[in-house]
């Protein structure tokens, strides 16, 4: 019976030892994981921070380029004014007249980009996930898709419109031959 109760109280203390050590890996497994998540949270505060800095930088760097732009508009106008007033009294005709157009005729180059600046899509994708970047991709495809045939029905309209326009002129020179010869034939008489 002794050695059964000594049998008993060894596997017991084995029991606790064991037990002792699993809660200690436990412990240490718990630290390990919230020590990732402080390590996760700081990773992903750096990454916003970047995100932000980046963000503004590329704003302030708009922000130059525009500056610089208008700057350079605003230097070009006033050369432009400067020959204008040199050249006498046609240019105060023609400042006359711009004047009462309401500023500079745009040229087809500033159209352009305006419409093309218009229709310019920003694609910021940095902070998107896979699931949001299929959404993106998706969306730009289907845009894509609407140009395409928008484009396609205006190539139709103009090879109907440059028809149209060739038997149009075809139709006036017959008519012009037969007018002529029928006045030709007239006059004689």
């Amino acid at each position: 019976m002794g050695k059964d109760l000594q049998e008993l109280q060894g596997l017991i203390d084995a029991h606790f030892e064991c037990r002792k050590k699993e809660e200690e890996e436990l412990i240490a497994l718990k630290e390990r994981i919230e020590k990732r998540r402080a390590e996760r949270s700081e990773q992903q505060r750096i990454r916003s921070e970047k995100d932000k800095e980046r963000q503004a930088r590329r704003e302030e760097e708009r922000r130059a380029r525009e500056e610089k732009d208008s700057e350079k508009k605003a230097a070009e106008d006033a050369k432009k004014k400067s020959a204008l007033t040199s050249m006498g009294s046609a240019s105060s005709h023609l400042q006359k007249a711009d004047s009462k157009r309401g500023g500079k005729k745009e040229t087809e180059r500033e159209k352009k980009k305006k419409i093309l600046a218009a229709r310019r899509k920003q694609v910021n994708i940095d902070h998107l996930n896979e699931d949001k970047l299929k959404e993106k991709i998706k969306e730009l495809h289907e845009w894509m898709v609407t140009l395409e045939s928008e484009k396609f029905d205006h190539m139709e309209r103009q090879k109907r419109q440059k028809y149209e326009v060739t038997t149009l002129r075809k139709r006036v020179e017959e008519l012009s031959k037969y007018s002529k010869k029928g006045a030709a034939t007239r006059r004689r008489k």
